[in-house]
């Protein structure tokens, strides 16, 4: 099993496929990544030699920005949004919708499991 950026890859799939299980590299940046170490996208991870996957690794660390780092810079990026307390970071200090989506209904991802109200019962006409 092949370890790359602290994750282990699956053997069994192909490169470019297991390579998006990083945190940080998509379809995108893994085609890009295969196309600069020419390896071909049917090739599979249990294929690759030890000089390959080192590669893979060298190229990864010193050109992309992954797993805890990423992580980390976008845990800082809404701190910061939150300290300065723009509209965004009051967004996300409340838990709600950050990007101007509705929170009348909908927006339960967000909000989570909706709370019944006590007392109030559906009105009787």
């Amino acid at each position: 099993m092949a370890r790359i950026a602290g994750v282990n890859i699956p053997t069994n799939k192909r490169v470019v496929i297991s390579l998006r299980y990083i945190y940080g590299i998509g379809p995108a940046k893994a085609r890009e990544i295969c196309t600069a170490l020419s390896i071909p996208d049917e090739r599979r991870v249990n294929q690759l030699s030890d000089d390959e996957i080192m590669r893979l690794r060298e190229v990864i660390d010193r050109d992309y920005r992954v797993e805890g780092d990423l992580r980390r810079e976008t845990a800082m990026n809404i701190k910061r949004l939150m300290d300065m307390a723009c509209y965004r970071g009051l967004r996300h200090r409340k838990g709600l919708p950050v990007r101007g989506q509705r929170t009348h209904t909908n927006a339960r991802t967000r909000k989570g499991k909706a709370v019944a109200i006590a007392g109030k019962k559906k009105a009787t006409r």
